[in-house]
């Protein structure tokens, strides 16, 4: 039975993962983290999340508990992250990051890391998401450069990056296809006098507001029609069962750096 590790067990999304783990019967939870200063710490963290006591008391320090897991899943924020990185690189740990807001230098680290480990590190985990990866990078192929590229995003308040991670990977999948750099043609947000539209940019919109937990957008608009490729969440459960089955995947996988796109085969 495959051990898991949650970081920030207490958050949104860890609640969520922790409820999707106890429903697993090829899954059992090992370890739950929360930051030092939560009043969580030291507690059972099944009661904490509203479910039947799981015996796994909260920790703020997982390298207490190393022994207690095989996989750890984080969603947390990048320092936390490249922290859990080199704690399960050292110790021989697989792990699943759906963290969004890396930098170029976190995510190298996060890749150094993976020469010594197995590691899933994904914008996105849900299994809809990626294979809207798929159907854009086909869309791109076939209409983008007689199109306008526009993505819109959007997310809860408490969201603190934006544009979001899945956002900008969309648009990472398109301008590859395209033969572009993203960095070189990426728009974020208009205002003002801009001038006409260059039809080589790929342009991005914002939204934050309320509960949303996270609608994306894809435009390609053409002379005389366009196309939209949506995808919608309604609860955050899309991810947590993404990540769990990353984290089934990667038993057995050598160290190395893998996406979803591995995951499922795409």
């Amino acid at each position: 039975m495959l051990r898991i590790a949650i970081a920030g067990a207490t958050g949104r999304m860890g609640r969520m993962l922790v409820e999707t783990v106890s429903k697993n019967s090829a899954l059992k939870l090992g370890a739950a983290s929360v930051l030092p200063n939560d009043p969580a710490l030291g507690k059972d963290i099944g009661t904490l999340c509203g479910l039947a006591p799981l015996g796994v008391v909260t920790v703020a320090d997982l390298h207490k508990v190393q022994d207690q897991f095989d996989t750890l899943i984080d969603f947390t924020g990048p320092a936390a992250t490249l922290e859990h990185v080199k704690l399960c690189a050292d110790a021989g740990k697989m792990l699943v990051i759906g963290t969004t807001g890396c930098t170029d230098a976190d995510k190298h680290k996060i890749a150094e890391g993976a020469k010594r480990t197995a590691i899933v590190f994904a914008p996105n985990m849900s299994v809809s998401v990626n294979l809207c990866f798929k159907l854009l990078e086909m869309a791109a192929s076939i209409i983008g450069e007689d199109s306008d590229i526009e993505i819109i995003e959007a997310h809860h308040r408490h969201k603190k990056d934006a544009p979001s991670g899945t956002a900008l990977r969309m648009g990472e999948v398109i301008a590859n296809q395209l033969g572009r750099n993203l960095k070189d043609v990426a728009v974020y947000g208009r205002e003002g006098v801009t001038g006409e539209r260059d039809r080589k940019t790929i342009g991005f919109a914002t939204i934050r507001a309320g509960e949303i937990v996270g609608d994306h957008t894809v435009l390609f608009a053409a002379d005389g029609e366009r196309l939209e490729i949506t995808h919608k969440s309604s609860s955050r459960l899309p991810y947590a069962t993404g990540a769990l089955r990353a984290a089934q995947w990667l038993q057995g996988k050598p160290a190395g750096l893998y996406s979803m796109q591995d995951v499922l085969g795409l």
